[in-house]
């Protein structure tokens, strides 16, 4: 029994560069669409557009001069030191990734990892990509992703990094001081792989960042359609709320409201190494991801010298709006290259995250675009729980109903590939233990708790939330 409704599948799913997918175009709605979000302001996207390809400039010379050093690192022990939270608060809302050391002991992450393998081995029919040799492991639910989602430490870190959101609407049902659980899976990488070669891509939808249905339930992009992209806040959190982010049902595309996708490293790994790379323009990226459907080239790249094609004046709105939305494929993920994107300059602006120790925690804004090492050219295996920050909210409430049954039956997540999973697996964990074993605020976290609106010094406005969550989770 599993409540996905997905299709079966891996990781590959919701990636076409890697399982070689070719969509057809997208219907004639989407010209239509384009039309729609830009009537009325094209003099004004034009100025924008040109004013966002002049700032990428001077941003791209920032990155290829300081690279993994614009990456703010804080320690586990000093996030309530003031003086160097606020340093690490100001790079963050800049580049919207960020590294807290040392959240779990070195120990304690090496022991997960060897318990997964332990896990793993007792379960030789644990499916991955790619299924012959695995990198990416269809687990969810192994003792290891178990405790590491209930270590008290790890909450502590995810509620401060999602402090540094904010909302417009003091109404708004939001706790971000109440992390929810989001059941993900992990990585084994060997050295040597080269086939989970993830390229720049960001996940959390593609086609729906333009959707009316889509992103546009709660407006989170209006300001960039408008022309002002210097206005859009990629932290403001109440307009995220009403979001739809898997419109087609993708096997893996995520519908929980993710601030922060983030992993925990269980290897000591190194740039180059089959780890992480971000691109840190961040919010200008955003901004040229959802315009670049509406400009096309005067002339192109093979017609005159590539800096004369990326200059601003050889850029116009497109003179009949079409359906082209560049790297967007229905329930899969948005992806980048530097054909359709090629303003980005994905070679320079695509840096890796600082080395990483095990017990390391790296988060990065859930609209960053984000790729892996094409090539693991270390030593030894880069390996991490995929464990994101995920505030309490009602939609993230309900999707918990759903996982805490997946949980019982040891099934995939609502938002991943269906299939039976691990319910016949040894060793795996079960409710009963958590109730057991974990902490009232890790089981909250996991909706098997119910929620205490009545804790003194919550405000007024969370507890409204956490008593709604309550009567969505059914102890109400």
């Amino acid at each position: 029994m599993t409540p996905s409704s997905k299709p079966a599948g891996d990781i590959s799913s919701v990636f076409p560069s890697l399982s070689d997918k070719v969509a057809p175009p997208l219907p004639p709605r989407f010209a239509a669409l384009k039309t729609r979000l830009i009537a009325g302001h094209e003099d004004r996207l034009l100025a924008s557009w040109h004013e966002l390809l002049e700032s990428l400039e001077r941003e791209k010379e920032i990155i290829r001069a300081r690279g993994s050093a614009l990456i703010p690192e804080i320690e586990y022990g000093e996030i309530d030191d003031v003086q160097k939270r606020t340093k690490f608060r100001d790079s963050l809302k800049h580049r919207g990734v960020g590294v807290v050391r040392a959240v779990v002991s070195e120990r304690e992450a090496l022991d997960w990892k060897e318990l997964l393998l332990r896990y793993i081995k007792t379960n030789p029919e644990v499916k991955g990509f790619p299924a012959d040799q695995p990198t990416v492991y269809e687990l969810y639910w192994s003792p290891s992703q178990i405790l590491a989602r209930a270590h008290p430490n790890l909450l502590r870190a995810q509620a401060f990094l999602m402090s540094h959101w904010h909302t417009a609407d003091k109404s708004a049902l939001i706790s971000t001081s109440h992390p929810t659980a989001y059941a993900d899976r992990l990585r084994i990488r060997q050295p040597g792989d080269a086939d989970f070669a993830l390229g720049p891509h960001v996940d959390s939808g593609s086609c729906e960042r333009w959707e009316e249905d889509g992103y546009g339930r709660g407006h989170v992009y209006d300001e960039i359609f408008k022309g002002r992209w210097q206005a859009y806040d990629p932290w403001e959190s109440s307009c995220r709320l009403p979001v739809q982010s898997d419109l087609y049902n993708g096997a893996g595309a995520c519908s929980m409201f993710r601030m922060f996708q983030g992993w925990l490293s269980m290897s000591e790994t190194g740039p180059g190494e089959g780890t992480l790379k971000v691109n840190l323009l961040f919010r200008k990226a955003v901004a040229y991801l959802l315009l670049r459907p509406f400009f096309k080239p005067k002339k192109g790249v093979d017609e005159i010298e590539r800096s004369e094609f990326l200059g601003s004046q050889n850029w116009i709105l497109e003179p009949e709006a079409t359906s082209l939305l560049q790297g967007a494929v229905p329930g899969s993920c948005q992806e980048f290259n530097d054909v359709l994107h090629p303003h980005l300059e994905l070679g320079d602006t695509m840096v890796h995250v600082p080395g990483v120790m095990p017990g390391d925690y790296v988060a990065w804004h859930c609209d960053i675009i984000h790729a892996v090492d094409r090539v693991h050219a270390g030593k030894s295996d880069s390996s991490v729980m995929y464990i994101p920050c995920c505030p309490l909210t009602e939609p993230n409430a309900r999707y918990l109903v759903k996982q805490r049954e997946a949980f019982w039956h040891g099934a995939p997540g609502p938002d991943y590939p269906s299939g039976e999973g691990e319910g016949p697996f040894r060793g795996r964990l079960s409710p009963d233990y958590v109730m057991g074993n974990v902490s009232a605020q890790a089981q909250r976290a996991m909706g098997l708790a119910k929620f205490d609106p009545n804790f003194q010094g919550i405000p007024l406005g969370e507890r409204e939330i956490l008593a709604s969550a309550n009567t969505i989770l059914g102890f109400e």
